[in-house]
């Protein structure tokens, strides 16, 4: 979802670059964050411009549209009909006029097909917590490490928390 809000700013910028060349009214100025958050997330003010937007045939409009469409796949539960869903998605954009940033996403998307639909099979069961705890601890040992003079150290001092290893006797006893 990050990489498609991406593609829309990147689509809405180009798009208000030129039109602002080409000498029309700035109809995308102010309208950034319209694009980018969710319609129930939306101030007033906001709300009211993308109404306004969503009138005009913009290519940042269209993008904004597959984007909000692209919601939809979360909600699936079935991992065959989710993929169909994602081709089927992928393939409109492919073949429609917007800009490339767009397609970009889709054609990621198409290469990380099998690992998206993993999430619809795992739901549930797989927790990321605890590679979250490794990272942690992994970045809280670097941290520690700065001042290390070789990258040995640091890595013997990440295979020691990590792994759990026993500390070595050291040489030195500090009163």
């Amino acid at each position: 979802m990050q990489q498609l809000g991406r593609a829309v700013d990147e689509v809405r910028a180009a798009e208000a670059k030129r039109l602002k060349t080409d000498g029309y009214e700035p109809i995308l100025r102010h309208s950034r964050w319209c694009l980018l958050k969710r319609p129930e997330n939306l101030t007033d003010k906001q709300t009211v411009k993308l109404g306004e937007l969503l009138k005009y045939n913009l290519q940042s409009v269209r993008a904004y549209l597959q984007r909000e469409d692209f919601q939809r796949f979360w909600k699936y539960s079935s991992p065959a009909w989710a993929g169909r869903f994602l081709d089927e998605w992928c393939g409109r954009v492919m073949r429609s006029r917007l800009e490339e940033p767009l397609k970009k996403v889709a054609r990621s998307l198409r290469r990380h097909r099998g690992l998206l639909l993993n999430w619809f099979r795992a739901r549930g069961t797989i927790s990321a917590g605890i590679v979250e705890g490794f990272n942690n601890k992994a970045k809280l040992t670097v941290r520690k490490s700065y001042g290390f003079r070789e990258h040995k150290t640091i890595e013997l001092a990440l295979y020691h928390q990590l792994g759990n290893l026993p500390k070595p006797k050291s040489t030195h006893k500090f009163c």
